[in-house]
């Protein structure tokens, strides 16, 4: 990308700001020297990188990558022979220890989907020896450490020892000469201890003077009897450096032999913190990723300019691409052309750059090879001021290299000059652009270009919003509306009189009149269907949220009826299989009175046949017994009739005969089926008699043709809903009405859904305006 187009549209801010997310030197080079690419692959692979980075973050809040340091050029200078310093050595087992603690987390995490993460930390060597190795030598505060060798160990013993006995010969002439002594204190000058002597009794001490104070009253002397243990200790740190120096060669060289390795883990500890201020970036701005195309295809919602700030910045949407190629943008000065320019053109540098956009999610951006911008410096931050002549070498520059990978900006195109040939030149300029399949935005004040959206295939009108009342722009982008001269509106709010507005409003043309008052009412059009939208949107969220409840209540009813139904069947089973074992122990008692009483043995089997046949035909048993049922088994049963359901030894309605030997029976809130020879005949149906205003009351099933459910439960409705419609079967109607109300349609739906799955009712459909409208369903029933 060119220079001055990364300069105008302000690209370097942003890489400021991604710089200063990397948490180590490495990951700021790295993004210091970040640059659009214009290979959709790469692009591609690099917004993925971002994202996958942005999930750690929100799943884990964090990724340790502290305490890596740029040891490239350290271990540079080991390969060519160099000894580090104990501080380098330090910052180079710091480093390795930061790639193991990154590589265990990134193993540690349980979320599979971070294919490239993982791919990455891969590749990072774990060199615990040479990190053990430098650790055992240097401490945290980068000093060599006495175990680092025995020898050295040995050096300093001897070095405190000298130290030790040099204070105490020098203490014997602090206490006994301090009349002599500036200050009672032992000092150091070039290395050796030596004592503040006054100047006057420079010949009662004796020995070397190394220094004297500024004033020269006090002479800084070494005793002649400290010369040689001075010379000792002195002898004995000559020693310790060079032990030290030879300590820090052999760490040089075992960090030399590891130099491909440690030059590929600080490769990748670079390359991820780079991934992570990306991400961090974008979790700042609020940011989404864009998904990329090479077509051109642009279609940003909610657009946010990532200069401005966040509490005054207007979001905005942005098409271009697909229903047309080119936006013509007119409105008043200040009102956010020119911002709307930088933010398209912005956006599109970011993200082939890998960044994350401020727009809501599911926003697309298009791969292109160059950004073209001639933006008037009077707009820019840097408020400088630019000519007609410095608009056009730009134009003319940019026209050289256009083609249809390119996305080109204009703002005030042909401004600065004579207003009916700027107006042509530009819409000339424009011609050749779009000509090219360019994607082209571009600002302007001249009207006659209010026409060419309407007059030029894929290109559009679009406007800056202005608030008549407060006399300032709202910022808002108006895609499909041109802008309008709001002249007279805001002379009539800032007190000039009528009959001027209306006289200078007979100076303007009847056509100009005509087209100010359309895009009027464009602009009123757009900004309720706007309206209309969100509130459509908001009201779509409520539904789809108020059916997924009502899909969970659902289930969870299935759930506790089934529960209910499986309990009250173990019941009975245990009840029958208790009395079961009772009666088989009297069948045993009365096998040990076979000799007492003249019973014969067919006939306690008979007994016993009797006590299994007892028990009851459970629903979930497949291999049931049979009981024999009353003289009445042989009666055909019919739908309608009331039956006695032994099994369960409860009461109910046969709604419908399944197959030649069972049936569907009503019991209670349930449906069962049952075999014929577990039903008893109670009563047959009773004919219906229209009875107008009735009630469910009794056995006679005397119902009306509607059932109000409004202000009921939800389950209580549906329990209702269920008995109704087969109370409605069995009077034989064929439609009835359900009244559940409009309120917030959750007993609507519910309805609807239970009409849809039963068997019995063949469609159903809203009431008419003379039936209820839509607080009423008509079931239509078979």
């Amino acid at each position: 990308m060119n220079q001055r187009i990364l300069h105008v549209l302000e690209y370097k801010k942003i890489i400021e700001q991604l710089a200063e997310q990397a948490a180590s030197s490495l990951g700021k080079e790295r993004a210091l020297a970040l640059k659009p690419s214009i290979e959709l692959e790469e692009v591609t692979q690099w917004q993925k990188e971002t994202d996958e980075a942005a999930q750690v973050i929100r799943l884990k809040g964090y990724i340790p990558l502290g305490g890596i340091f740029d040891i490239k050029p350290s271990i540079k200078r080991t390969t060519i022979g160099g000894v580090l310093s104990a501080f380098e050595c330090l910052d180079i087992a710091s480093t390795i220890y930061g790639g193991k603690q990154l590589k265990r987390f990134v193993e540690e995490m349980e979320e599979p989907e971070m294919p490239i993460l993982r791919g990455l930390v891969e590749g990072i060597v774990p060199l615990t020896e040479l990190e053990r190795k430098i650790r055992n030598c240097i401490d945290e505060h980068g000093g060599v450490m006495d175990g680092a060798s025995d020898k050295l160990r040995t050096i300093r013993s001897k070095i405190r020892t000298s130290e030790s006995r040099v204070r105490d010969k020098m203490e014997t002439f602090t206490r006994s000469k301090s009349n002599m002594l500036s200050d009672a204190i032992v000092t150091i000058r070039n290395e050796r201890y030596v004592l503040p002597v006054k100047q006057e009794y420079r010949g009662s001490i004796g020995g070397i003077v190394h220094d004297q104070s500024a004033s020269g009253a006090t002479l800084f002397i070494e005793p002649q009897v400290v010369v040689d243990l001075n010379n000792q200790l002195q002898e004995s740190k000559v020693q310790e450096r060079q032990e030290v120096e030879r300590i820090l060669t052999e760490l040089s060289l075992a960090i030399s032999e590891e130099q491909s390795l440690l030059y590929s883990n600080v490769e990748i500890l670079a390359y991820v913190d780079f991934m992570f201020a990306r991400a961090k970036l974008g979790s700042e701005m609020k940011a989404a990723m864009p998904t990329m195309n090479d077509e051109g295809r642009i279609h940003l919602k909610q657009a946010r300019h990532p200069l401005i700030d966040p509490e005054e910045v207007v979001p905005n949407d942005i098409d271009l691409g697909v229903d047309f190629t080119s936006i013509v943008i007119t409105g008043p000065n200040t009102g956010g052309k020119t911002v709307t320019l930088k933010l398209l053109g912005l956006f599109t540098l970011m993200a082939q750059s890998g960044l994350q956009v401020p727009a809501m999610d599911g926003c697309e951006l298009a791969v292109f090879e160059q950004v073209y911008a001639d933006i008037g410096d009077e707009q820019s931050i840097e408020q400088s001021l630019s000519t007609f002549s410095s608009h056009m070498t730009n134009i003319v520059e940019i026209l050289k290299h256009v083609h249809e990978r390119t996305l080109v900006l204009f703002d005030e195109l042909g401004a600065g000059t004579d207003p009916q040939e700027g107006a042509a030149l530009a819409m000339s300029i424009l011609d050749e652009v779009v000509g090219r399949r360019a994607r082209v935005v571009a600002t302007t004040h001249y009207p006659e270009l209010k026409a060419y959206g309407y007059n030029r295939e894929g290109v559009t009108n679009a406007s800056v919003e202005f608030d008549i009342q407060t006399l300032k722009p709202t910022y808002r982008l108006l895609i499909g509306v041109p802008g309008r001269s709001n002249a007279f509106e805001i002379s009539r709010r800032l007190g000039l009189e009528e009959p001027i507005i209306e006289t200078a409003k007979q100076q303007v043309g009847v056509d100009s009149q005509s087209v100010e008052n359309m895009i009027a009412s464009l602009e009123a059009s757009t900004r309720n269907a706007e309206r209309d939208y969100d509130i459509a949107e908001e009201t779509l969220t409520k539904a789809e949220e108020l059916y997924r409840d009502l899909q969970t209540q659902w289930k969870q009813f299935e759930e506790k009826r089934e529960r209910l139904y499986t309990k009250a069947e173990t019941k009975a089973e245990k009840a029958v299989e208790k009395a079961r074992h009772e009666a088989e122990e009297i069948v045993q008692q009365l096998r040990q009175m076979k000799n007492q009483a003249e019973i014969k043995d067919h006939e306690l089997i008979e007994a016993r046949k009797a006590l299994d046949e007892t028990k009851p035909n459970l629903a979930n048993k497949k291999k049931t017994s049979k009981k024999p049922v009353s003289k009445q088994e042989d009666k055909e049963l019919r739908p309608g009739d009331e039956v006695k359901l032994l099994t369960l030894n409860q009461q109910g309605v046969i709604l419908e005969q399944t197959s030649s030997n069972e049936f569907q029976v009503q019991v209670g809130a349930m449906k069962v089926k049952a075999k014929r020879n577990d039903l008893e005949f109670v009563k047959a149906q009773q004919p219906y008699k229209e009875k107008p205003m009735a009630t469910v009351k009794g056995k006679g099933y005397h119902v009306k043709t509607e059932l109000d459910l409004r202000g009921e439960r939800y389950e209580e409705a549906l329990n209702q809903l269920e008995k109704y419609i087969d109370d409605a079967l069995l009077a034989n109607y064929p439609r009835v009405s359900i009244i559940h109300g409009k309120g917030t349609g959750a007993l609507r739906t519910a309805v609807q859904n239970y009409a849809k799955n039963h068997r019995q009712v063949d469609s159903y459909r809203a009431g008419g305006m003379n039936e209820g409208g839509s607080g009423v369903t008509v079931l239509e029933l078979r």
